[in-house]
């Protein structure tokens, strides 16, 4: 009787089995078809728009009004597609954060970060992919190959210097090397400008992302000789008068020279050679307006949106863009970028900046007063 009812049993067992084996496969093969269908589902540009329109809004982190001219670039698609606009300013770490965050009830659709942040938020599974109309015109390391993160505009590192206290602005390292000013890279512990200021030199002399070495001793004998200042990067600090050169973005110094006064301060890109780097649109996986985000992106991509951006001094990704006379005259010309390269791997990088704080601290740092 026992062994009656286990053989039923184990017959019962291994029909089961099946069964649930069959209808796995047939799961498999519908998830395979649904992936397929998925990835053959690009709709056409004019059927984006038209669900764009629709979805009535547009929700962006931190792409406020006043970083690169964010504001014209809103005012332009919010009025072309009859949409409203909201934006929250946060950090890339938080934009990426926020996208986990709420991925049951997102708020957020599209968010600007540093190109660093584009692969890591790849990486945390946060973004969905579009490729734009321009997706030719844009070089190889200012976009994922997906789609998932598509730089935007481009930064270098620069020199702004305060010509009332330096008669003969720097334009190299090595120009830098000699001056007797002093000079402020910004925290190199926390901020990633003053960290790609860093690698702007060491690229300069012949380093790159995997050898900071030629950038950490540049700064180290500027420590030695008392010619680095500890203090902030800021605009506060630049107008006060007491900053000699300052290192940042091209953006930033040609910003805060037309704030400040333009006959006041130069602005050039060392001509040994720096990094350009840049800042890319990700979209929300979970975007609740996720066609008012694909438009916006093909936007900033348009040579309106490109002109937009160089309007707030970023200069454009697309080279193929011709600007306006007057918007032309706010950026630096074409032929001081020629030893100005980008980061060749940026997972190199990533792994590279960790080690950088506590460099700072032990070869700059301690000799500073």
């Amino acid at each position: 009787m026992k062994n009656g009812i286990k053989k039923q049993w184990l017959l019962s067992l291994i029909m089961s089995l099946l069964v649930l084996l069959l209808a796995a496969c047939g799961n498999s093969a519908n998830a395979d078809e649904n992936a397929g269908s998925a990835a053959e589902e690009a709709l056409p540009f004019a059927e984006i728009e038209t669900l764009a329109k629709e979805e009535g809004n547009i929700v962006s982190v931190g792409m406020p009004d006043s970083w690169a001219n964010w504001k014209d670039t809103w005012a332009d698609v919010t009025g072309k597609y009859g949409i409203s606009h909201t934006d929250t300013d946060m950090s890339s770490a938080e934009e990426i954060a926020k996208f986990e965050a709420e991925k049951d009830k997102p708020t957020a659709d599209i968010g600007d970060v540093g190109i660093a942040f584009g692969p890591v938020a790849v990486a945390q599974g946060v973004t969905q992919p579009y490729k734009t109309a321009y997706w030719e015109q844009l070089p190889d390391w200012a976009k994922d190959e997906d789609g998932h993160w598509v730089v935007g505009y481009q930064g270098t590192i620069a020199f702004l210097t305060n010509t009332k206290l330096v008669a003969d602005p720097p334009q190299s390292w090595e120009d830098l090397k000699s001056g007797s000013y002093k000079i402020i890279v910004g925290d190199v512990t926390k901020a990633a400008q003053a960290q790609m200021a860093v690698l702007a030199a060491a690229i300069a002399f012949g380093g790159d992302e995997s050898n900071m070495e030629p950038g950490l001793a540049f700064f180290e004998e500027l420590a030695k000789n008392g010619r680095l200042s500890n203090a902030e990067a800021s605009l506060a600090n630049i107008e006060k008068g007491e900053v000699e050169v300052t290192l940042l973005w091209d953006f930033n110094a040609l910003n805060y020279r037309d704030q400040i006064g333009k006959d006041g301060f130069n602005v050039a890109i060392p001509q040994e050679g720096s990094v350009v780097s840049g800042y890319a649109t990700i979209i929300n996986k979970w975007a609740p307006h996720p066609n008012a985000a694909k438009v916006t992106r093909e936007y900033i991509l348009s040579d309106e949106g490109q002109i937009n951006l160089a309007k707030g001094y970023a200069r454009p990704i697309r080279d193929t863009v011709i600007l306006p006379d007057d918007v032309a005259a706010k950026l630096l010309a074409a032929d001081q970028y020629v030893n100005a390269k980008p980061v060749g791997d940026y997972k190199v990088w990533e792994e590279t900046a960790k080690s950088i704080p506590q460099q700072w601290q032990e070869r700059v740092l301690v000799h500073l007063n």
